[in-house]
């Protein structure tokens, strides 16, 4: 290597650490400092088991611990052997649309399973398309998605079709 290459890699690279540095120094405090911010304490247990419990069926009480304590909209309890399930799951497959329309309002995650008992066609089928093995997945309690569309009675039933149709699309023909 030359010892013009060199020193004009050094210069270059001398040049370019110095101004990195320089440049961190006017970068705000909070791109600066690396520290952890603090979080809350962890829900309780009993707190969030109750909270999944009566999403399951009673809307009154979904209210009054969500006003409670905000934190719970996206908690989840695993009921064993990693069967976790949010609220919004339990209103999903009970059919109650009323408590998953409810946690929606206030930010809840949406899944394909409750978009599937809400009747959400266009969104069933963009993530189907998108993702069509997701077709054979289960929901909370292993509970399938035409399960879930069933849940939701007549304003799914255009979900339902989709899916069986999707059902016996995947039937070899002999």
């Amino acid at each position: 290597m030359s010892p013009y290459n060199f020193s004009t890699r050094r210069r270059r690279f001398l040049a370019t650490t110095t101004l990195g540095a320089a440049g961190a120094l006017y970068l705000p405090d909070s791109a600066r400092s690396q520290a952890p911010r603090e979080r809350p304490a962890p829900l309780t247990p009993l707190l969030v088991h109750e909270f999944v419990r009566v999403a399951h069926g009673n809307l009154d009480r979904v209210k009054e611990l969500l006003a409670e304590q905000p934190a719970l909209l996206n908690s989840t309890w695993d009921w064993g052997g990693g069967d976790w399930e949010a609220a919004i799951g339990g209103a999903g497959h009970m059919g109650r649309a009323d408590i998953a329309n409810y946690l929606l309002s206030q930010g809840a995650r949406m899944d394909i399973f409750v978009a599937a008992m809400l009747g959400k066609l266009d969104i069933v089928r963009a993530t189907l398309t998108a993702y069509s093995e997701l077709l054979h997945s289960r929901g909370p309690h292993g509970i399938t998605l035409m399960a879930h569309a069933k849940a939701g009675s007549t304003v799914a039933e255009p979900v339902v079709e989709y899916l069986e149709g999707l059902a016996l699309a995947r039937i070899p023909s002999k």
